[in-house]
């Protein structure tokens, strides 16, 4: 790649972001400090760290030589310090960074909590880089609960790992219901087992959990809320989980659940 053909971005402000001439300044200086990019490059170079009690903030630039607008909807960065080392790692949510347009450089304050520090690391005060961690995402599998893993048989399981394997993958920080069985019991309650589906990267706790049921006509002919006590769903997994709703909870005396689903309810 020839100097000829890299890339200098240019400053973009956020369009809600009302700053001085003197911070635009230090801005677009800070800006032509940093080397020319390649084409097609996407960069991350942090300038700043301010620390306070329980935070530190790391103002830096994200830029771009991508021909196309981008928009990012999770950001994972790593904090490294003057040996490349690791100092702290967190993920951000990028809903208000907006669009950042081709060809440019939005600079941005990323906050990180200070348990987001690896054990025995310090916040750097030289030397150090931020940088973009890049995630291979991890097989999505089965989650079985100890008491699953002692009341279904081997067959069962094997079945429901199946399942999973073959389910369209979720999108990254998804995590969805996805319901597997809907029975009666003997007291003419309505079991149903639903497998809990998170895709993000960190595990969920439940502690409590409202359902709607429809059946196959889309009438609602359940609802309630159950406490689960903080049932947690390892990252990257999917946890089966039976709920069991009393007759006297129904809506319907004659139902059809040859096709039903499950969901939350609107709040």
């Amino acid at each position: 790649m020839t100097a000829e053909t890299n890339k200098k971005p240019v400053l973009s402000l956020h369009p809600e972001w009302e700053i001085s001439k003197q911070e635009q300044y230090v801005y677009q200086f800070h800006l032509n400090q940093l080397p020319d990019l390649e084409e097609n490059q996407l960069s991350i170079t942090g300038f700043k760290i301010d620390e306070y009690d329980e935070f530190f903030t790391i103002t830096g630039f994200i830029r771009s030589t991508v021909p196309q607008p981008i928009t990012f909807e999770m950001l994972s960065l790593l904090l490294l310090d003057e040996n490349q080392e690791v100092s702290a790692r967190e993920t951000f949510d990028m809903e208000r960074f907006g669009e950042l347009p081709s060809l440019s450089a939005r600079p941005w304050r990323f906050i990180f909590d200070k348990e987001t520090l690896l054990e025995g690391k310090e916040i750097p005060k030289e030397g150090w880089t931020l940088a973009f961690e890049l995630k291979k995402r991890n097989t999505h599998r089965l989650d079985l609960d100890a008491s699953w893993k002692e009341s279904i048989s081997k067959e069962q399981t094997a079945h429901l790992e199946k399942i999973v394997e073959n389910l369209k993958p979720l999108n990254q920080n998804e995590v969805n219901l996805m319901g597997l069985e809907a029975v009666f019991t003997e007291n003419r309650d309505l079991q149903v087992t639903l497998l809990i589906r998170n895709g993000s990267e960190k595990a969920i706790q439940l502690d409590q959990l409202p359902l709607v049921i429809e059946d196959a006509s889309g009438d609602i002919i359940a609802r309630g809320v159950f406490q689960t006590g903080g049932l947690t769903v390892m990252e990257n997994t999917s946890k089966p989980w039976n709920f069991v709703f009393s007759h006297s909870l129904l809506t319907k005396e004659e139902m059809d659940l040859s096709k039903w689903k499950a969901y939350p309810p609107a709040e």
